[in-house]
């Protein structure tokens, strides 16, 4: 991944959620998707950190959505790897977040983890 292929993504991923556009957020993930977050137990409630496959992150999105009609992101830095990419931005709680993409042969996202400060 270049570092403009990397910015690109950042721009389009980051517009889809200031946008709260959940299909256009979805279409940059794989079906088999595999996502890490500490918020996932708190949006749902279960004792997981993760969701494995586009239909279960469809749920956990729309419902953490919801939960946070004034979300907005706003980027602060972005980093390119071989087939990843990561993304450091701020969210509208003012707190400093990472998400580390990890692209399949598709340039879909396969795997994603989610760091707070």
């Amino acid at each position: 991944m270049t570092p403009d292929e990397a910015q690109t993504f950042a721009r389009e991923w980051v517009k889809a959620w200031n946008d709260h556009d959940l299909e256009a957020i979805l279409a940059h993930y794989a079906d088999d998707v595999v996502f890490h977050s500490p918020r996932i137990r708190m949006v749902t409630g279960r004792d997981t950190d993760a969701v494995h496959g586009k239909a279960a992150l469809r749920d956990y999105w729309a419902r953490a959505l919801g939960q946070a009609r004034d979300l907005y992101f706003e980027v602060d830095q972005v980093f390119a790897g071989s087939d990843a990419l990561t993304i450091l931005y701020t969210n509208h709680r003012q707190q400093q977040v990472t998400e580390t993409f990890v692209l399949g042969p598709d340039g879909r996202v396969s795997r994603s983890v989610s760091a707070y400060a």
